[in-house]
């Protein structure tokens, strides 16, 4: 019996560890790669590994329209573009970002020299790889730098010019919008040039470049008090996208999440 007793303890010890194995392994799970940062985070992380592009032109070069399906990319001219478009062209443009697409439409009527601008870095693939370097939740999310500085010149260069080599005169809202919002005013899903105007409560539209933003539901307030940026186009699909990208902002306008604007690709849908 005392042998009986031992083997039978035995026994019971055994399915004993068997038990606590299975337990333990049921509750195993393989560690997954947050994609975000908390609210209270102040680094800026990637949601895909950063693509693989053409690299940054450091000579400027003159700036002429670009051969249809040109896969070159330059960065750098000496001077604002020619006339590359038609004066009542539509153009859609499709933002391939990190976070899915966005899609505009400017019309060329409405912001001759914006769209014409728009076109003409599209088809030298200006944006390809570029991201979102500046996004401010409830205001705008901003993007268009290849320098992802916000001054056209990458950190740590001895570069003196920024990207894109040059400024053009854009045109502007309306002044009345300090007064009474109109459809002519600033929206949210507008498509607007940025500029380094540096008072916003002169309306001088002469220093755009390649930057631009997107306004997000609640930027138009403030937007409307300083009517100085050239709006050349509108989100008619995506906006959900944009307001995803506005969610990973922050009040500094450093992104929590750094959301990659893969490709840009250019439709004409009207001469």
């Amino acid at each position: 019996m005392r042998r009986g007793g031992t083997l039978g303890a035995i026994l019971a010890g055994v399915v004993l560890v068997i038990v606590l194995i299975l337990v333990s392994g049921g509750h195993h799970k393989a560690a997954v790669k947050s994609t975000t940062t908390s609210s209270s985070s102040t680094t800026t992380t990637s949601t895909v590994a950063p693509p693989s592009t053409l690299p940054l032109t450091t000579t400027a070069v003159a700036p002429t329209c670009a051969p249809k399906g040109e896969t070159k990319r330059v960065v750098l001219f000496t001077k604002a573009p020619p006339d590359c478009i038609g004066t009542t062209s539509v153009w859609d443009a499709t933002f391939d970002t990190s976070l899915g697409n966005v899609v505009v439409q400017m019309k060329a009527a409405d912001s001759y020299a914006a769209v014409n601008n728009f076109v003409f870095l599209t088809q030298w693939n200006y944006y390809n790889g570029t991201f979102f370097h500046r996004v401010v939740p409830g205001f705008v999310v901003q993007g268009g730098d290849p320098a992802g500085t916000g001054t056209g010149i990458p950190a740590g260069s001895k570069q003196t010019v920024g990207f894109p080599g040059y400024t053009f005169t854009g045109n502007f809202p309306p002044e009345s919008c300090t007064k009474t919002v109109t459809a002519a005013c600033y929206q949210p899903g507008d498509f607007v040039m940025a500029n380094s105007n540096s008072n916003a409560s002169v309306q001088n539209a002469s220093t755009d470049a390649s930057q631009f933003f997107f306004v997000l539901p609640g930027g138009q307030t403030q937007l409307n008090t300083e009517p100085t940026y050239t709006i050349f186009g509108k989100v008619i699909s995506g906006m959900t996208v944009v307001e995803k990208i506005g969610a990973d902002g922050a009040s500094t306008g450093t992104p929590k999440v750094k959301v990659y604007l893969l490709k840009v690709t250019l439709k004409q849908v009207k001469a």
